[in-house]
């Protein structure tokens, strides 16, 4: 039961960041409006860490990626703006909690370079966490 809490523990956090932008979550209909910039986010979970035999423990591990997707032909400090405030909010360090679960970022975001993406310009930002059980 930890993932459904860990994505929501992520995408909580995600969606306080202002200025708030438009926001497809996976699995559910979204679609873009021409000339509005949007965010898709992703979690993309790992195999989880055995630190020992016995106890049940675990460690889950993953990347929370947020794919920055902006109108083509602005130039890239708008996607570059927002890219930052995201790795800022995420920054290595960082700890969020629901219900008893506490998600903590393990590296500092990477930013990928942009790359054209259908009609967006798309910047990709990838989340490493980690969450002890």
């Amino acid at each position: 039961m930890s993932q459904p809490i860990i994505r929501a523990v992520l995408e909580s956090a995600l969606a306080s960041l202002v200025p708030a932008i438009d926001t497809a979550w996976q699995n559910v209909p979204y679609t873009p409006v021409t000339g509005r910039p949007y965010q898709a986010a992703y979690l993309l979970p790992a195999e989880p860490d055995n630190h020992s035999m016995g106890d049940g423990s675990r460690q889950e591990r993953g990347i929370f990626q947020v794919s920055l997707l902006y109108p083509p032909g602005q130039g890239t400090a708008v996607a570059g703006a927002r890219a930052e405030a995201i790795a800022a909010l995420f920054h290595r360090g960082a700890s969020f909690t629901k219900d008893g679960i506490t998600v903590q970022i393990e590296r500092t975001p990477e930013i990928a370079d942009g790359r054209a993406d259908d009609d967006r310009w798309m910047v990709p930002v990838k989340i490493r966490y980690f969450c002890n059980l």
